[in-house]
């Protein structure tokens, strides 16, 4: 996990196993010197997965999304602390890729079983921008995006909202419904108000993260139908420019039989 302080009052800093306080101190981990905030204001403690936050300080208090917390209180992925009018902003880090495969699968890998690929997903969406930039999710059933950690589709930005839309996977392509989100949702610029069906090719956008929507396998059966229209319309124009070039021809014999008679 890493804290995040929007105005700038400290660098983000990483929240890793064991214990940091915050305060205005110089013996503190995390230094804010701002008015209001307690020499000891509040202490993060991390261990494996779980962060806690608690107050150090009954006169400065310690506020976790809008409520003051009184004891040790557990933090995740989007939630927002205030310390005294300085915001800090949690943000679930990315998991770290697997390790090896255990030897009980090399064991089957080597044993000389076919593997059977997975299945091609009927419908992803790929990145354009901002956050998710380059990456692609698979779509399937009823899936949540936002900031939050419990999200299926989890953005660590800003300007998402812990839960920002509901997608629900249709025959036609995707049902987006914004979950009443501070800076909207929208699909293909268009500001969703109610549930908005969103097809292959089209754009969703949450603020400045856009994603498209793409349905693998239908790029390559339009292909042929393209190829074979253009085939076609290359065939046309080949023909028209015959026939002008022979009305052309017929014009120039006609001409000059005229001309031959005339002297």
């Amino acid at each position: 996990m890493k804290l995040f302080f929007p105005k700038g009052e400290h660098a983000a800093v990483d929240v890793t196993d064991g214990a940091l306080v915050i305060g205005s101190s110089p013996a503190c981990q995390v230094v804010l010197n701002v008015e209001g905030v307690a020499p000891r204001h509040c202490e993060i403690t991390a261990q494996g997965e779980r962060v806690n936050v608690a107050p150090l300080a009954l006169s400065a208090p310690t506020l976790l999304n809008g409520k003051a917390i009184t004891a040790a209180t557990e933090i995740k992925g989007g939630d927002l602390l205030m310390l005294a009018g300085v915001a800090c902003r949690a943000v679930a880090s990315e998991r770290k890729a697997a390790g090896p495969a255990p030897a009980a699968s090399r064991a089957a890998d080597e044993s000389g079983a076919t593997r059977v690929r997975m299945a091609l997903p009927k419908i992803v969406l790929r990145g354009v921008s901002g956050a998710t930039f380059g990456k692609v999710f698979p779509v399937h059933g009823s899936m949540l995006v936002g900031r939050a950690s419990d999200c299926d589709i989890c953005i660590a930005s800003e300007e998402i909202s812990r839960h920002h839309a509901r997608l629900q996977l249709v025959p036609d392509g995707v049902m987006v419904e914004d979950m009443g989100s501070a800076n909207g949702t929208y699909v293909n610029d268009q500001r969703v108000a109610g549930p908005t069906l969103l097809k292959a090719g089209g754009e969703l956008r949450m603020d400045v993260v856009r994603f498209q929507l793409i349905a693998p396998g239908k790029e390559s059966e339009s292909a042929p139908k393209n190829a074979a229209a253009s085939a076609s319309t290359a065939k046309g124009s080949s023909a028209a420019i015959w026939i002008v070039a022979g009305v052309i021809a017929l014009a120039a014999l006609a001409f000059a039989a005229w001309k031959a008679q005339l002297f």
